[in-house]
């Protein structure tokens, strides 16, 4: 009975050793990991910087114009590593951005202005000069009478271009600033002047003599190149008014009827010279000579229209 009893502590002595291990165990793996503690001579742990929390955006404040078709590159945008070569701007890109200019283009391609515009906008130093397009879109060339594009010749069709165009950069709020008439790239001649009015600021309408029309939008503008949109063709009185005509000259018989001496004596009445009649010679001599002078020269007055009569008769 002794032994039983013996067995059964020793029994329970292990049974209570492996529930004690299987515990403590258990408890050590659910514990989380304390980190160990830092002698004096270790070097401490660097710290990690926070990322900085994203800002909104705040949008830019709107202009005078309106908002470009065409918009321009940001410009906080960073500058590209690699310059690239030849013009960065191409206006005939961004009029087909703008979807609203086809014949327009058209026209720059056929006359092959658009070389000679681009060409400013590459020459033009950084700071001045620059370049100002008035652009008609498709709709106001639909206004225009038929066929009156195709009854241009090319020199006229250059000059129509250039009449949209000046070789300064305009901003929209500094059209006040112009004088009238304004010079455009088409030359300074009367028939080719063309004034520029504004109202409010960013209101600008514009005559030729021929036409009045107004800006109705922005289609591109940065610190070279603005183009704007306007709702009718500019056209120059010199396109309109008639060519000028050429003196008429003297009919031909009258020339070829009158004889010679007639003609002498004709001239000589003019200009106060010749054999007929010499004013300047009778000035000086007494009266009587002078009376007889005189008789001389309306005799030979009356003999000439005489052979004048003659002739014709």
């Amino acid at each position: 009975m002794k032994n039983i009893m013996q067995q059964s502590i020793i029994s329970s002595s292990f049974l209570l050793l492996a529930i004690t291990f299987y515990t403590s165990t258990t408890l050590a793996q659910l514990s989380p990991i304390q980190p160990p503690t830092t002698s004096s001579s270790s070097p401490p742990l660097p710290a990690v910087a926070s990322p900085p929390l994203p800002t909104t955006a705040t949008a830019p404040s709107p202009g005078l114009n309106t908002v470009p078709l065409v918009p321009t590159t940001p410009t906080g945008a960073p500058s590209p590593t690699i310059i690239p070569k030849g013009p960065t701007i191409d206006i005939l890109n961004i009029l087909q951005k703008a979807k609203r200019f086809s014949v327009l283009i058209r026209l720059l391609k056929t006359t092959q202005l658009i070389n000679q515009l681009n060409s400013q906008l590459v020459s033009s130093p950084s700071g001045s000069g620059g370049l100002t397009i008035f652009a008609p879109e498709d709709s106001a060339f639909s206004k225009l009478k038929a066929g009156f594009l195709n009854s241009l010749n090319d020199r006229q069709k250059v000059e129509l271009l250039q009449f949209h165009s000046l070789a300064s950069f305009i901003a929209i709020s500094n059209f006040d600033t112009l004088t009238n008439p304004v010079q455009t790239q088409a030359g300074d001649d009367a028939r080719l002047q063309l004034n520029v009015t504004t109202y409010g600021g960013n209101q600008v309408s514009m005559a030729t003599g021929a036409v009045n029309a107004s800006v109705t939008g922005t289609v591109y503008t940065d610190s070279k190149l603005a183009i704007y949109q306007v709702d009718k063709v500019l056209l120059p009185l010199d396109l309109v008014l008639p060519a000028k005509a050429p003196a008429l000259a003297p009919a031909p018989g009258l020339a070829k009827g009158l004889p010679k001496a007639g003609k002498t004596n004709s001239s000589a009445l003019d200009d106060g010279s010749g054999a007929g009649s010499d004013d300047g010679d009778t000035k000086d001599l007494p009266a009587e000579a002078s009376g007889a002078v005189s008789s001389t020269m309306w005799v030979n007055v009356a003999v000439g229209i005489g052979l004048a009569a003659g002739v014709f008769l």
